[in-house]
């Protein structure tokens, strides 16, 4: 059984009954309308994957319907009608319809049609959701404390939304401070840290990142609010990291 659900749209019975029941033993669940009403009752209690839209509906015509649709929906919609007008065709897939079928139609020839715009479908679906997940993933590695965020696989700090360049021992000690948000941590931890990156590093030179990170990232330097000095101690980064 396919899990796709189609909806049936149409108001000659005959004509609606054979595309139900042809769609329903090609595998797909299939509900029925024949006007506007009856569509927008099945759409609001089933999640639908497309519709089969007949043009000339007595509430109201497909043409807008399909508009309408397309403006909050990205569910696949086949306009089936018995108008040979070429302008109607170019109106519909304008307004936002994925194909055009005019009657009669050849049945198999409908199938086939409908395969490939639920693959369309499902196709951009996935990439929807892998895009998310890859979003979410790089997300994982963002840093956003303040007015600035932090992307540390990339190396790339941001402040207002403008790239603050950063050395490499800066990075490195920044890293530190966002990996343990309100903990103080002593110059020798720091000192650690940076001592195969750093030539010869003191307590001096931990004072002097201090100050440069201070300055490239605090509002008041003078008045630090992120950078915090814990006298006897070290320095505890203050700032509430998202």
């Amino acid at each position: 059984m396919n899990d796709k659900h189609i909806l049936v749209v149409e108001d000659e019975a005959i004509t609606r009954a054979k595309l139900v029941g042809y769609f329903q033993h090609a595998g797909y669940r299939v509900s029925e309308a024949e006007n506007k009403a009856q569509m927008n009752v099945v759409l609001e209690s089933n999640h639908i994957d497309l519709i089969m839209l007949d043009i000339n509906l007595p509430d109201e015509d497909g043409l807008m319907i399909t508009r309408n649709l397309r403006s909050h929906s990205t569910v696949g919609i086949v306009l089936v009608t018995g108008r040979t007008d070429a302008i109607d065709k170019i109106i519909g897939l304008e307004m936002g319809a994925d194909d055009y079928v005019t009657k009669p139609f050849e049945l198999r020839e409908l199938l086939v049609r409908v395969k490939n715009i639920l693959w369309r479908i499902s196709l951009t679906e996935q990439k929807s959701t892998e895009d998310l997940l890859a979003s979410q993933a790089e997300d994982d590695d963002l840093f956003r404390f303040g007015q600035c965020t932090f992307d540390i696989p990339k190396r790339k700090l941001l402040k207002n939304n403008s790239p603050v360049k950063l050395t490499k021992a800066e990075y490195d000690m920044l890293v530190a401070f966002v990996a343990n948000p309100s903990r103080v941590l002593s110059r020798d931890r720091l000192l650690n840290l940076l001592e195969h990156r750093v030539d010869a590093p003191n307590d001096r030179t931990i004072d002097v990142l201090v100050r440069r990170l201070r300055n490239k990232i605090e509002d008041c330097p003078k008045e630090p609010e992120i950078f915090i000095t814990i006298h006897g101690e070290g320095y505890l980064f203050a700032a509430d990291i998202s």
